[in-house]
């Protein structure tokens, strides 16, 4: 596929490719394994690091593996149920901190800028007509419709934005990207990420509903009532992820979904960021188990519902930072722990390697 060529995913399409997606190479994984077993250090003394670098190699099906160039996918979109004040941010600050991507001036663009990281900001979905250079042109449609009054946009929309996510994430692989990064950017998207995780583990609004951005406590009370009547409302099937996007969640979230499967097929390393990261991540692995053998989880958002998706996908993190930005803001971050866990793989030198002989450590071996 040539790249910035646009992806259109039937029903049929999306079945067949999400069936090209192999699972991690185990054979790699278990080479790995053995060498930090060799590595001179007490066993497991490096604790993720070990993990990340075991699982790269799973992915990309080399023992030891460089982290180079990395990029931090933004997929940007409005969402009509912030009429029904769940935000205290209005929709018209989802464009110009897109625009401030641009330019390097938000959270996430500061520290992608800071560590040399490639980003793409895509609109999916903002509501109002533009052209602006640095903001790729994907728009489904002007926004979505209020989740708590019907569906959320068609179910084509939905694919639609799935197939962007997925040709994103295969002009990525074009520009030889060693690791890519999940993010978003749209007013609301923690309302409909919040009612996407309810709707897909049948957990009601109360257990999911965040604050977001700073609610006072009137406007989360607000915010659970609208979420929970979306639910009841749109009755989304758990077992039809595509179809739960479509009823209660967002463009964002359908093209971030389509991003994790495309990365998944080229595999690629992929960073997951807070909460509607983690949730569009659910949903691809729901999509698609295999997906979850390719992405890592960078910090642990404070939003009450990541650590419910979190268990879902039966990961955690690697970063308390107590962040809640959002943005793909935690992958820049997560680059460099990626880099480090190659670095330690690639570098230390084995016991043999180093003239020490390891017998000390059979008994602490014998316990793990």
């Amino acid at each position: 596929m040539a790249e910035g060529e646009w992806i259109s995913v039937t029903e049929p399409e999306l079945k067949n490719y999400i069936a090209c997606i192999r699972p991690a190479d185990s054979a790699a994984s278990r080479l790995a394994s053995a060498r930090q077993a060799k590595l001179a250090k007490p066993p497991g003394s490096l604790g993720k690091l070990e993990d990340i670098s075991v699982k790269l190699a799973g992915i990309t099906g080399r023992m030891l593996n460089e982290i180079n160039a990395c990029r931090v996918l933004v997929f940007a979109a409005d969402n009509g149920v912030v009429r029904e004040g769940v935000a205290v941010t209005p929709s018209v600050v989802t464009l110009a901190q897109c625009i401030n991507m641009t330019r390097h001036k938000t959270g996430m663009s500061a520290l992608a800028a800071y560590f040399g990281n490639d980003i793409r900001v895509y609109d999916v979905g903002i509501n109002k007509e533009f052209s602006y250079p640095g903001i790729l042109d994907r728009k489904v449609r002007l926004g979505t419709d209020s989740i708590m009054r019907g569906p959320a946009m068609t179910r084509n929309e939905a694919l639609l934005a799935i197939g962007h996510g997925i040709s994103a994430a295969e002009d990525a692989a074009l520009d030889g990207m060693d690791a890519v990064g999940v993010g978003e950017m749209g007013i609301g998207n923690t309302s409909t990420s919040a009612a996407v995780l309810a709707a897909l583990t049948g957990r009601r609004a109360c257990d999911t509903v965040g604050r977001g951005s700073g609610l006072t406590d009137d406007a989360y009370k607000n915010k659970i009532k609208v979420v929970q009547k979306a639910l009841d409302v749109n009755k989304a099937d758990s077992g039809d992820p595509v179809g739960v996007i479509s009823k209660v969640g967002g463009l964002d979230i359908a093209a971030m979904a389509g991003a994790f499967l495309g990365l998944a097929a080229k595999r690629i390393p992929a960073v997951v960021d807070g909460f509607i990261s983690i949730t569009a991540a659910l949903c691809a692995v729901r999509l698609c188990p295999k997906v979850r053998d390719f992405i890592f989880l960078s910090h642990a958002s404070a939003e009450r519902g990541y650590i419910i998706a979190a268990n879902e996908l039966e990961m955690e993190p690697f970063m308390l930072l107590e962040m809640r930005l959002g943005e793909g803001s935690g992958c820049p971050i997560a680059f460099e722990v990626l880099k480090a866990a190659c670095a330690a793989m690639n570098g230390m030198a084995t016991f043999e390697e180093a003239a020490i002989d390891d017998g000390y450590l059979d008994c602490i071996r014998s316990r793990i």
